[in-house]
């Protein structure tokens, strides 16, 4: 039998370089640093997405959260100080109601984890899964699938139509 350790260590990287950009995502007060620290994490939220075998949301990830998302926030942030050469600053407030909450989602996720039965149902995690997600978005689930899109057409729609009024 084949040793799976190299596996293990390459997946406890991801998982300790997401919590660990998380948390200064979150504790930095450095609004640009908090922004290059979320780089990682959606990174390892990716890596992650990939171990689990999820080719398709890994991909996704990488796509739109970091290529799409998190430069539209670093640029926002970076012209947004250069423009009005204002301090940004992330203030951190009430820590321990936070932590309590914290905490209590770990302990709820965690007893889910726990009592999950993993192995039933369990598919190979080599086989691609976006074929199998486009024809069920095509067949079965097309319906849901246009509402959304329509759904998503009015909010912009409505975004645009607010950010027109301001403007006038």
């Amino acid at each position: 039998m084949e040793s799976h350790l190299p596996v293990q260590i390459i997946f406890y990287a991801f998982a300790a370089m997401t919590i660990g950009s998380a948390a200064v995502v979150v504790f930095s007060r450095s609004l640009i640093h908090s922004a290059f620290a979320l780089l990682f994490t959606f990174f390892g939220v990716a890596g992650l997405y990939a171990f689990l075998g999820a080719d398709f949301l890994a991909a996704t990830q990488m796509v739109i959260y970091v290529g799409g998302i998190l430069v539209l926030l670093l640029f926002g942030v970076m012209l947004t100080h250069k423009l009005y050469d204002l301090n940004l600053r992330s203030e951190t407030y009430q820590m321990l109601p936070a932590l309590v909450v914290v905490l209590a989602v770990f302990g709820l996720l965690a007893t889910v984890m726990m009592r999950a039965r993993w192995h039933e149902g369990s598919r190979d995690a080599t086989v691609p899964t976006t074929a199998a997600i486009g024809e069920l978005f095509m067949n079965d689930y097309i319906l849901p699938f246009e509402a959304a899109s329509i759904l998503l057409l009015i909010a912009l729609i409505g975004a645009a139509m607010i950010v027109r009024r301001k403007s006038e």
